[in-house]
């Protein structure tokens, strides 16, 4: 793979979800993989009162890009309305698949630009915003 996809930038933030950090009694969980390469995402939520992230869990058996993505979110979902996830997968999915804009609010998703080009990797990053959207679809 070239180093644009693999940028120190990915590697980075990959080592942030290598580690597995489930909730003890989570609100809501979703697990999702990929069986075309093996990678399988866990999501966890906890809800505040509003219907609020509070805490994220996660646990990742996958390749750095799908680490990253994880990181990423779990760093950022904290504190969003849990039906927003829906239209952040959609907005990742767009970015990825159809060159669409970095999704609003998320800029530090721009690493992730270079993947456009690898149609066989952008499940790799979508995979964690799938995970926690049909996490979150449980709230409704």
């Amino acid at each position: 793979m070239s180093e644009a996809l693999y940028q120190a930038r990915i590697v980075a933030a990959a080592k942030e979800a290598r580690e597995p950090r489930l909730l003890d009694g989570a609100s809501l969980e979703a697990m999702v993989d990929n069986p075309l390469c093996g990678d399988r995402v866990t999501v966890q939520f906890d809800l505040d009162a509003d219907g609020r992230i509070s805490r994220v869990g996660h646990k990742v058996r996958g390749c750095l890009l799908c680490q990253a993505a994880m990181a990423l979110l779990a760093e950022r979902a904290p504190g969003l309305p849990a039906a927003d996830l829906a239209h952040v997968r959609d907005a990742v999915a767009a970015m990825i698949r159809r060159n669409g804009p970095v999704p609003e609010g998320w800029p530090e998703l721009d690493i992730f630009e270079p993947v456009r080009a690898v149609r066989s990797r952008h499940e790799c990053v979508i995979l964690p915003f799938e995970a926690a959207a049909r996490a979150a679809a449980d709230a409704s």
